[in-house]
């Protein structure tokens, strides 16, 4: 048994939605780290070059948006012309909407719903091709989608349409997986805590006050959402099929008491 490069990921081909900020970009930075050559995609051409920039040749800007199936479709279509294959695939691009309950809007409902829930199921669909072009028994191509703690339990906030979405993809991430590792093609899914980032801005902005309400005692960093997402993209992550990697602190499955904002 060698496990020198069981962490490895050269050669492979990766995609990550909302790639160009918060974690889709820690992301995006640990598969560059450890070889891979990652497209970032997000609504904003001038934040996906930028972060390509950042992270190095291997990394290439990809801006889409993929709120619409026939945006899931247009980005699929784009990456075929660039790629005969697809190793990788995050989904990761989401949304949030806090309002309180006599007032939450219907539109708050559709956009969280559509891009968090329909999104991922159909860009999986439309990459298909190209998963099962990379995929093999030896070396199965992976999607990974990035649901939430606010999936597995409640929290206080009023963002109603956001929790029960990310409980949708968590067992949706189960239902794809069952269909799609007949094909060689291993989903799971990660679900974050606190990590500082535009939509988690308790997180980003009262990093201290959060953290003494995680057992850890600190908010999540780059390396802590990097790590998980290279374990399930690599040959060590071979094996774990439609499974939900809590990556939080101990937040959900070791607190005693309290929420925050996931």
């Amino acid at each position: 048994m060698d496990t020198t490069t069981l962490f490895r990921l050269d050669g492979r081909v990766a995609l990550v939605t909302g790639g160009s900020r918060g974690i889709g970009r820690m992301i995006a930075a640990g598969y560059v780290a450890q070889g891979a050559k990652v497209y970032v995609s997000s609504r904003k051409a001038a934040a996906c070059e930028e972060t390509a920039a950042a992270l190095g040749p291997n990394c290439i800007a990809l801006p889409a948006d993929i709120s619409t199936v026939d945006g899931c479709k247009a980005l699929a279509e784009k990456l075929a012309a660039l790629e005969p294959r697809l190793d990788i695939l995050v989904n990761n691009a989401g949304a949030a909407w806090g309002v309180p309950f006599d007032e939450f809007p219907e539109s708050g409902w559709d956009k969280v719903m559509d891009l968090n829930v329909k999104s991922p199921f159909f860009l999986t669909q439309a990459l298909h091709p190209m998963l099962k072009a990379a995929a093999s028994e030896a070396r199965p191509a992976k999607v990974i989608n990035i649901t939430s703690i606010d999936g597995q339990r409640v929290n206080p906030w009023e963002t109603y349409s956001y929790q029960a979405s990310k409980a949708a993809l968590i067992h949706l991430t189960r239902r794809m997986a069952a269909r799609l590792i007949q094909d060689r093609i291993v989903v799971s899914s990660l679900a974050p805590g606190a990590f500082p980032s535009d939509m988690n801005k308790a997180a980003r902005d009262h990093g201290d006050g959060v953290a003494k309400r995680i057992p850890s005692g600190r908010i999540g960093v780059d390396e802590d959402m990097a790590g998980a997402a290279i374990y399930l993209a690599s040959r060590a992550g071979d094996y774990v099929v439609g499974e939900t990697l809590t990556v939080d602190g101990g937040l959900v499955n070791a607190s005693l008491g309290g929420s925050i904002e996931g």
